[in-house]
């Protein structure tokens, strides 16, 4: 579970401040963060408490977190990238209608070390994801 005490020690331990604009976000990713958001999302969300914080701003604090490790950034063709804050092997549930990420615990551990050390490949991140249609898009189309 990503903590606001978590992430300042991440950023403290890497010699980086800690800015008002940069806690703005932090905020947002801890309180919102299970829902996946984008940087449109936490700007929003983060000028609360910060008004002067600018969408520029969220992308480059975005962007270092995600460089640091301390979240992960998802990728998307044609659709916003999304936040991460759970670094914890598990499934993204990807609901195709309203766009919903649903982080699913996979029952069984895939041990990275153990495949890296019968294949000779270097795993450097990983990202499972199933698409479909979360429980209530599914029920709106019965």
């Amino acid at each position: 579970m990503l903590t606001k005490e978590f992430i300042i020690q991440k950023l403290q331990e890497k010699g980086l401040r800690i800015t008002s604009q940069r806690l703005a976000v932090i905020d947002v990713l801890v309180g919102k963060g299970h829902l996946h958001p984008g940087a449109r999302f936490i700007f929003k969300e983060a000028k609360k408490k910060c008004p002067g914080l600018s969408l520029s701003s969220v992308y480059a604090n975005i962007n270092e977190l995600s460089r640091y490790g301390i979240i992960k950034s998802l990728e998307f063709d044609g659709k916003e990238n999304r936040c991460e804050g759970n670094l914890e092997e598990h499934v993204n549930l990807i609901c195709e209608h309203c766009g919903k990420i649903t982080d699913f615990k996979i029952p069984v551990s895939l041990n990275q070390r153990e495949v890296a050390k019968k294949t000779g490949f270097m795993i450097t991140n990983n990202r499972l994801e199933y698409y479909g249609y979360c429980g209530e898009c599914t029920k709106r189309k019965e």
